[in-house]
């Protein structure tokens, strides 16, 4: 119960990362306030939080609107009455070169990658400020470390993600407000799926030290310990769960 009597919010959690982040955080002893655009697929989960006897709210989140923003964090502190953990994990992953991407594009996924992260810190800062500390995990990507030639626009706006964390953390230590930023590998979720062909996905575990891509929950657990506190003197930094990838 590492998280018993906080309240938090997590992003883009009606599917894959969010969703195991929002079961763990909730079974953990957090009560969770888990937005996305996908309706149904949250109301799912939300279901089964329910069933396995914790607390969690789902609520349609745009992260990219700050009226929405504004609304899940009236909902964390009008039903829990507090509010302390942020975990930034909706994101958009396209993959275009940057001969290729347009800047309809490059603007989409910076919105969502980016964009949202600065909204969302802004939008819970009141909030924390008034527990006296919280913390804010934000999920970035290895792409914001270790470059590859496609995804453009991704790799910027995780590259954006990750400094602005740093940037967040010291403007934001003196209210004992942590924020750190988690760098997934390759993970198998829905939208990597999505995004790679399945002759390009069925090599990547081969490229991986420890011999496995990675799961949802490995990086749920990541979050975990940033979000709890046992990492009340970390802040700032970046927490790399790629099985070994950035190592090799």
């Amino acid at each position: 119960m590492r998280l018993s009597g906080k309240v938090a919010i997590i992003t883009g959690a009606a599917r894959g990362q969010g969703a195991a982040e929002a079961e763990l955080f909730a079974r953990e002893g957090a009560s969770v306030v888990f937005g996305d655009i996908l309706q149904d697929e949250g109301k799912a989960v939300e279901a089964r939080i329910a069933e396995a006897g914790h607390t969690a709210t789902f609520v349609r989140l745009d992260v990219t609107s700050e009226d929405d923003w504004a609304a899940a964090v009236r909902t964390a502190v009008e039903r829990y009455g507090r509010l302390d953990i942020l975990v930034n994990n909706a994101g958009l992953l396209t993959l275009e070169t940057t001969d290729e991407v347009t800047k309809a594009q490059w603007d989409r996924v910076m919105n969502v990658n980016a964009w949202s992260v600065v909204l969302g810190t802004r939008a819970v800062v009141p909030e924390m400020r008034k527990v006296g500390g919280g913390s804010i995990v934000n999920i970035s990507s290895l792409s914001a470390m270790k470059a590859m030639p496609w995804a453009a626009a991704y790799h910027a706006s995780k590259g954006a993600s990750r400094i602005h964390t740093k940037v967040a953390a010291v403007e934001y230590g003196k209210y004992q407000i942590r924020v750190n930023s988690i760098h997934p590998g390759a993970v198998d979720t829905v939208m990597i799926a999505d995004a790679y062909s399945e002759e390009f996905l069925s090599g990547v575990a081969d490229r991986v030290p420890l011999g496995r891509m990675g799961t949802s929950m490995d990086i749920a657990k990541g979050a975990l310990f940033l979000a709890s506190d046992d990492a009340d003197y970390i802040t700032g930094t970046e927490l790399i769960i790629d099985g070994g990838i950035y190592a090799s």
